[in-house]
């Protein structure tokens, strides 16, 4: 698994974890507003342009980010921020090491399986993979997605090098994805991030995040699409996360 990184090395460690279809630049603005703070990292999840492995699961991913946390941190880093399938494997960690973060920060996150979309996946997706090249359709997806203008370079570069087997593995994986019962024993101080304008699963599955993970805490933002608050707004993000940080120091 590749890794981007910035900041002091010496700082507390801070793990991005970006979003399905996406890549580092998901959190680039915000590693750059906060490297000075801490030491940054990102990896490349598998089955992105740029990872060096094929899509197998969330669990997996989330796996290969423990061992590497395990030889470089002695098995725990400061905080871990989570977008969508990027969340997906934040949960799942904390579910493998209830003790892998001291902070955590799940944004846009399903934890409620959809079944019937995963099981559509591949016949609806295979017919609309050929137009992942064609920047028209990028530009409709970015639409679609909320994704600033200054991202869609950044967005149809990789978007468009993921091979076709890897999206496929990791929609229907981010659709199936199921919590489990070892979450409950989470020791992170867990913020959970959703928004106003998300779908009605999209909050339930807060909800249930909230209700699983022990003193967690649940802010639904008005006016915020999914994944609205990390891609376009690394300011407010950031500042979140320094907040979340000192509220819970205190």
């Amino acid at each position: 698994m590749h890794f981007v990184q910035c900041g002091n090395p010496g700082a507390k460690t801070v793990i991005f974890l970006h979003g399905g279809g996406l890549s580092t630049w998901n959190f680039r603005d915000e590693a750059e507003i906060l490297q000075g703070r801490f030491h940054i990292l990102i990896p490349i999840l598998d089955g992105h342009h740029g990872s060096d492995q094929k899509f197998t699961s969330i669990e997996e991913n989330a796996a290969r980010i423990i061992r590497y946390i395990d030889s470089r941190f002695q098995g725990q880093v400061f905080l871990i921020a989570g977008l969508s399938l990027g969340g997906q494997v934040l949960v799942e960690m904390l579910s493998q090491r209830n003790n892998i973060c001291e902070f955590a920060m799940i944004e846009s996150t399903l934890a409620l399986p959809t079944n019937a979309t995963a099981m559509l996946v591949k016949p609806v997706f295979s017919l609309f993979y050929p137009l992942v090249k064609k920047r028209w359709y990028a530009k409709l997806q970015c639409k679609a997605l909320h994704i600033r203008d200054s991202l869609f370079e950044d967005y149809f570069r990789d978007s468009s090098q993921i091979k076709k087997d890897d999206m496929i593995a990791f929609l229907k994986a981010n659709a199936a994805y199921t919590v489990k019962d070892s979450l409950s024993h989470c020791c992170a101080k867990t913020l959970i991030l959703v928004g106003g304008k998300e779908r009605g699963i999209m909050k339930k599955s807060a909800k249930l995040l909230r209700e699983t993970i022990p003193g967690s805490v649940l802010e639904e933002m008005p006016g915020y699409y999914h994944g609205d608050f990390s891609l376009n707004h690394p300011q407010e993000f950031s500042r979140k996360l320094l907040d979340w940080i000192s509220d819970r120091t205190q």
